[in-house]
């Protein structure tokens, strides 16, 4: 069975999720976006890749970075960008999300990149263009509910991929929320993908999903047992807006047994790099020692973002 990501030649097709996208895809999508990293050095940021194409973001859910990075990606290929604010748009007056697409395509579009708090709204939206011969038209998830951050699992491994090189020697642990995560499943989705083999998840019981004994990780509810000779430490926000019910104690207790501490760094291998997706929690999920430290590469992996994703633009309405 086809990926219904891919076309029939096998090209990108869509972005909406790392879970099954061939080895040979991530690869080529990371070595796409390693000269649009040089972009960012050029007095004059363009390029004319997408010129002509109308690529449309389309967020449910509020977004700083991701948002913006898109926005800066997109315009550093030369596409109309059209921001659409969906809070005072007709999906606030009750339209619904395939009548609002329907709408943007009447308007010529060529890309949507949505976010939505709905698992599974990319998806249906490609589903839909499919069905209604307008599969010309391109899906980037932006992140959508629990499901999946495919651009920042790709941006995370293009980070990795620069300062450790080659996944098949690493021990990464992914720390935190993972339950509230989409992006610890991209993550973890992608690092399986490229053959990571040491592949950790340290959280408290409360924060792990029941299905994770089956997504190939190894899980330690204790810190310090779980980073001891780590090459990556991968942060997780404490998704406290998706939280139901009283899964944790309170904030600092969190912090004492949980956050990221320049001691318990020290149990990972002294050339480990931190990663974090942003936004941070300061004294909650990670010290400031740790992240304005030496081994942090939290703002270089916002850098890679942009080149990520005029990556993926690039490969899907450029081809």
């Amino acid at each position: 069975m086809r990926n219904p990501q891919l076309n029939m030649h096998g090209e990108l097709q869509h972005l909406l999720t790392l879970d099954g996208l061939p080895r040979e895809v991530i690869i080529r999508i990371l070595d796409t976006a390693a000269p649009f990293t040089e972009v960012a050095e050029r007095e004059v940021k363009k390029l004319p890749l997408l010129r002509g194409k109308s690529i449309f973001n389309l967020f449910f859910e509020n977004s700083t970075r991701t948002r913006t990075t898109f926005e800066i990606a997109a315009k550093r290929l030369t596409a109309d960008v059209v921001n659409l604010n969906v809070s005072t748009s007709s999906a606030a007056k009750g339209e619904s999300l395939l009548d609002t697409i329907d709408n943007l395509c009447a308007m010529n579009a060529d890309m949507f990149v949505v976010r939505h708090s709905a698992s599974g709204a990319p998806v249906l939206i490609a589903q839909h263009l499919l069905a209604t011969g307008r599969d010309h038209i391109h899906v980037v998830n932006a992140g959508d509910g629990r499901h999946a951050h495919p651009t920042q699992g790709l941006l995370d491994m293009y980070t990795i991929r620069h300062y450790k090189h080659d996944f098949t020697q690493l021990s990464i642990a992914i720390v935190g929320d993972v339950l509230h995560s989409r992006v610890a499943r991209s993550q973890i989705a992608a690092l399986t993908t490229l053959g990571v083999p040491d592949l950790r998840v340290i959280a408290p019981k409360t924060l792990l999903p029941t299905s994770i004994d089956n997504m190939g990780v190894r899980t330690f509810n204790d810190m310090r047992e779980g980073l001891r000779d780590v090459d990556v430490v991968m942060m997780l926000r404490l998704q406290n807006e998706r939280m139901a019910g009283a899964l944790l104690p309170s904030p600092q207790e969190y912090y004492k047994v949980w956050g990221l501490t320049p001691e318990k760094l020290s149990l990972a291998k002294p050339d480990a790099i931190v990663m974090h997706p942003g936004p941070l929690n300061r004294g909650i999920e990670i010290d400031s020692a740790v992240a304005d430290g030496a081994q942090a590469v939290i703002l270089p992996q916002v850098t890679f973002g942009i080149a990520v994703r005029m990556a993926v633009m690039s490969m899907l309405a450029g081809q």
